[in-house]
């Protein structure tokens, strides 16, 4: 048993058996945890005419993989699906309904970068949308690109994020990373054993990521001018609040889908 295994079971042992007890006794139930699921990307790396989180995986779309992961699990209460404005009513039918996803409280549109379409859904959430409100729960987001999202990656980024309100799946990097001194030049190597590949899904207490988002969205213009770019939320949580983000093992199998070498992957991954 690895060290990630220890702690979610020693997580389990003592957070969720006093969950059980108390819900029998009516006192408490687990937090209310609601899953992002981003799914507006044109997938324009496919070379594709339709959007990758649509094209077929093995008989059914990429997005399908993701969505099943959160119906199924045990962790999850609801969820949020965020796609462009142009397939909602395909995603709704052909997506949610036709695959009984019941989970699913919400589709809404995103936006142009993954940061607007996340904050988009959190702004569903502080606005009370949910069937059931989410304020002192978490948050799981995740990208619908990936589909071997797993119950185990799920119980492990929940038990972190209790204990540290912040986290992320990730692997170890399996490479050696140069740091490019911006002409093409390697200006560093970092010790590998400190670099990882940051994968989702990235996992917050609702309050927290509420308000890192806030505070992006106040400063947006001026990081814009200074050409900072948002490539995850962690990053977001990173730069306008105090908290740290910890880095949980996950699996080399949670890839993410942007090229067609990828989709060929991932068929043998199903294979196995």
């Amino acid at each position: 048993m690895n060290m990630i295994d220890r702690v979610t079971e020693e997580y389990f042992t003592e957070d969720f058996a006093a969950y059980k007890t108390e819900k029998e006794d009516g006192n408490k139930e687990k937090p209310r945890c609601t899953a992002i699921i981003l799914a507006a990307g044109s997938g324009s790396r496919m070379h594709s005419a339709v959007a990758k989180q649509f094209l077929p995986l093995k008989g059914r779309p990429l997005i399908w993989y993701a969505l099943h992961a959160v119906e199924e699990s045990k962790i999850i209460d609801d969820c949020i699906l965020v796609t462009s404005e142009q397939d909602i009513p395909y995603v709704r039918e052909e997506i949610v309904q036709k695959y009984h996803f019941t989970k699913v409280n919400i589709i809404t549109s995103g936006g142009a970068e993954r940061y607007l379409s996340v904050g988009r859904a959190l702004q569903l959430i502080a606005d009370g949308r949910l069937k059931c409100p989410n304020e002192h729960g978490y948050v799981f987001i995740h990208d619908g690109a990936r589909p071997f999202l797993t119950e185990k990656i799920l119980e492990d980024t929940y038990a972190a994020a209790v204990q540290h309100q912040a986290c992320v799946a990730a692997v170890q990097s399996k490479d050696t990373v140069k740091i490019s001194d911006g002409n093409g030049f390697a200006l560093s190597t970092p010790d590998r054993r400190t670099v990882w590949n940051i994968q989702t899904p990235q996992v917050f207490e609702t309050s927290l990521i509420l308000q890192a988002y806030e505070r992006l969205q106040s400063r947006l213009p001026k990081l814009q001018e200074q050409g900072i770019q948002v490539t995850d939320d962690a990053s977001v949580v990173e730069m306008f609040t105090e908290s740290r983000v910890k880095l949980v093992e996950a699996s080399y199998q949670n890839i993410k889908i942007t090229t067609p070498e990828d989709m060929k992957t991932a068929e043998a991954f199903l294979e196995d």
